[in-house]
C-alpha cells in the first residue's frame, strides 16, 4: 500500500524531523494514519452533501391484513432503494436504523410468507437489489496491496448491504419464485454487473455473491452459457493483462460445482476452457490464494474424462515454476491429487516426462520441495503404478536418488531417499543391481576423467612456470 510506504519513510526519517513540523514527503503523520484507517474500511457509496434523508415510517407487514401485505411489501422495497453514506458515520443515524430494520423485516417476510410474489414484485425486487449492490468499487492499488499479507478493504455500508444480499438469496430460493417471470429482469446485463462485484476486497461480500451467482446459474438455464463465457473472459484478462482480481477463488468454487454437473461426453468448449484457461491460471504470482479451488476444478475434469489427463499434466510441466519453491510444492501437491484419480493407461503416456520432473524435484536443494516429491512413495495407489512401470521409472530416478543418499545436506531427506531406494530394490532387485553397478562404473569413469583433467592442468601449470623461469634467466634455455 502507498500509505504503508509513507509510514516506513516516516519511521526512517524520524531523526531528521523537527519537533514542530511532523511531516513526511509533505504528508502529516496524522493524515497517514487516517489514510490507513480509510484503507481498512471504505465505501463506494457516497451521495452529495445536502438535506438529511427522511423516510416516511410504514406499518409492519404483520400488522396489516393479508390482502394489503403485497402492496405494502412493494412500498417497503421502494423505500429501501435509498442509499446512505456510511463514510459519514454521524449522518442520518435514525433513517439508517429504520432502513436496517425494514430490510430485516423483508428478509423474514420472504422466508415465511406465501402469496407475496406477485408479478409486480419482480421488477421492484431487482430494482431495490440493483440500487444497493451495483456500484463502482473503490480503486485498489494492485502494486502495493498484497492479498496474502494486507488487511482487505471492508465495505462500510455492510450493515445494509448484507441484509440486501440475504434478502435476494431468500427471494431466489423461495418456493414461489418463477424464473419465467424473473428472466425479464435478471438478464445478461444484471449478471455482468454481478460478476464485476467479485472484485470487491471484502471477503464477506464475495461469499454472498458466490451464493447469489450459484442460485442464478441453477435457476436460469438460458444464462448458463453466458455466465461461463464471462467467467472465462475474467480469467483470461486476469492471466494475460491485470493479474489482479479479488474473486478468482470464489469463481473457481462456483465452477467446481458447475463442472461436476457437466454431461458426458464433454463439449469441445469445456475441454478448451480447461486447457486454454484453467491450466494457464497456474502461472500467476498469486496462485496460493486460489490454488485449492483450481486443483479441485482440474481433478473434476479428469474424473469426468480421463483422456484429458495427458494434456493437463503436460500443461503443468510446461508451466512448472523455475524459481519459486512455494509454487513447486503446490504443483507437487496438485500432481499427487491428479495421480490419485489417474487411470493406468493414462499413466503410461506421461510417466517419462512426469518422473523426469519428479527426479529434478527430489534433487532440489530446497528440502520442502524434495520432501514433497519423496512423499509420493507414501501413497499406496501411486506406489502400485510405479511398481507396474518400475522398468521405466527406476532408471529415470536412480542416479538422482543414489547421489542424494550420499550428498544431501538434510538428514531427513536422506532418510526418505533410503526408504525409496529400498522400495525400488524390493520391486525389481535385478534391475536395481544393474543400475547400481552401472552407476558405480560411471562414477569411476567420471573420477578417472577428473583425475586426468587435474593432471593435465598440473602439467600445463608446470610448463607455464618453467617458461616464466626461463624468461627470467633463472634456468638456462
Amino acid at each position: 500500500m502507498a500509505t504503508g510506504n509513507f509510514l516506513k519513510k516516516a519511521m526512517s526519517s524520524a531523526a531528521t524531523t523537527s519537533p514542530s513540523v511532523d511531516k513526511v514527503d509533505g504528508f502529516s503523520r496524522k493524515s497517514v494514519r487516517k489514510a490507513k484507517q480509510k484503507r481498512s474500511q471504505s465505501s463506494s457509496q457516497f451521495r452529495a452533501q445536502g438535506k438529511p434523508i427522511e423516510l416516511t415510517p410504514l406499518p409492519l407487514l404483520k400488522d396489516v391484513p393479508a390482502p394489503e401485505q403485497p402492496e405494502l411489501f412493494l412500498k417497503k422495497l421502494q423505500q429501501c432503494c435509498t442509499v446512505f453514506d456510511f463514510i459519514d458515520t454521524l449522518s442520518d443515524l435514525k433513517m439508517k436504523e429504520y432502513k436496517r430494520s425494514t430490510l430485516n423485516e423483508l428478509v423474514d417476510y420472504v422466508t415465511v410468507s406465501r402469496g407475496y410474489l406477485t408479478e409486480q414484485a419482480y421488477p421492484e425486487v431487482v430494482k431495490m437489489v440493483s440500487h444497493n449492490i451495483f456500484r463502482t468499487l473503490p480503486p485498489s492499488d494492485s502494486n502495493e496491496f498484497d492479498p496474502e499479507e494486507d488487511e482487505p478493504t471492508l465495505e462500510a455500508s455492510w450493515p445494509h448491504l448484507q441484509l440486501v444480499y440475504e434478502f435476494f438469496i431468500r427471494f431466489l430460493e423461495s418456493q414461489e419464485f418463477q424464473p419465467s417471470i424473473a428472466k425479464k429482469y435478471i438478464d445478461q446485463k444484471f449478471v455482468l454487473q454481478l460478476l464485476e462485484l467479485f472484485d470487491s476486497e471484502d471477503p464477506r461480500e464475495r461469499d454472498y455473491l458466490k451464493t447469489v451467482l450459484h442460485r442464478i446459474y441453477g435457476k436460469f438455464l438460458g444464462l448458463r452459457a453466458f455466465i461461463r463465457k464471462q467467467i472465462n473472459n475474467i480469467f483470461l484478462r486476469f492471466v494475460y493483462e491485470t493479474e489482479h482480481f479479488n474473486g478468482v477463488a470464489e469463481l473457481l468454487e462456483i465452477l467446481g460445482s458447475i463442472i461436476n454437473g457437466f454431461a458426458l461426453p464433454l463439449k469441445a468448449e469445456h475441454k478448451q476452457f480447461l486447457v486454454k484457461v484453467l491450466i494457464p491460471l497456474h502461472t500467476v504470482r498469486s496462485l496460493s490464494l486460489f490454488h485449492a479451488q483450481l486443483a479441485y476444478c482440474i481433478v473434476q475434469f479428469l474424473e469426468k474424462d480421463p483422456t484429458l489427463t495427458e494434456p493437463v499434466i503436460r500443461g503443468l510441466l510446461k508451466f512448472w515454476p523455475k524459481t519459486c519453491s512455494q509454487k513447486e510444492v503446490m504443483f507437487l501437491g496438485e500432481l499427487e491429487e491428479i495421480l490419485d484419480v489417474i487411470e493406468p493407461t493414462q499413466f503410461v503416456k506421461i510417466q517419462e516426462p512426469l518422473f523426469k520432473q519428479i527426479s529434478r524435484c527430489v534433487s532440489s536443494p530446497h528440502f520442502q520441495v524434495a520432501e514433497r516429491a519423496l512423499y509420493y512413495w507414501n501413497n499406496e495407489y501411486i506406489m502400485s503404478l510405479i511398481e507396474e512401470n518400475s522398468s521405466v521409472i527406476l532408471p529415470i530416478m536412480f542416479s538422482s536418488l543414489y547421489r542424494i543418499s550420499k550428498e544431501h545436506w538434510n538428514p531427513a531427506i536422506v532418510a526418505l531417499v533410503y526408504n525409496v531406494l529400498k522400495a525400488f530394490m524390493e520391486m525389481n532387485s535385478t534391475l536395481f543391481d544393474e543400475l547400481t553397478a552401472t552407476y558405480k562404473s560411471d562414477r569411476q569413469r567420471e573420477k578417472k576423467k577428473e583425475k586426468e583433467r587435474e593432471d593435465l592442468w598440473k602439467k600445463l601449470e608446470d610448463l607455464e612456470l618453467k617458461r616464466g623461469l626461463r624468461n627470467d634467466g633463472i634456468i638456462p634455455t
